[in-house]
């Protein structure tokens, strides 16, 4: 099973879209915590969603349950904190959350994309959340576009 992930930080619109079309994603998962930042520009929640409909008839689903808490970005973010430590605590957190439990395979059997800020996924969440999948139910592959 695919998931795609993708980042918005560093790309114009036209790249953005055009790698989602392209990859033929149906389906959106935004796993941002704060998905209304004006910093986001076209990523905002209701435009992002607006646009993916309109431009690539993509659904649109904001999903914090596979986000981390505002106390685990702001120590990592704003704080200067070790990657290797968020990386820890957010595995741990879905642990917690029991995310495997909440989502199941055929969530995923529509072509989903995860999306987050990050530019890569090297030091992202979103590169995590497939990992964590994959070590509960087997066959999930990350496709980072």
């Amino acid at each position: 099973m695919e998931i795609f992930t993708i980042g918005f930080t560093q790309s114009s619109a036209e790249r953005f879209f055009g790698r989602l079309k392209r990859a033929g994603v149906r389906r959106l998962f935004d796993v941002r915590l704060n998905n209304r930042s004006q910093l986001a520009g076209f990523a905002k929640q209701d435009d992002l969603a607006w646009f993916l409909r309109q431009l690539c008839d993509i659904e649109y689903r904001h999903e914090p349950l596979l986000a981390p808490t505002q106390e685990m970005l702001d120590a990592y973010k704003k704080n200067g904190g070790n990657w290797s430590e968020y990386e820890q605590l957010f595995l741990s957190l879905m642990g917690e959350r029991k995310i495997e439990s909440h989502y199941q395979p055929s969530d995923f059997a529509t072509p989903t994309a995860l999306l987050c800020s990050e530019a890569t996924a090297n030091n992202c969440h979103r590169r995590l959340v497939v990992e964590y999948l994959n070590s509960h139910w087997s066959g999930a592959q990350a496709i980072h576009l």
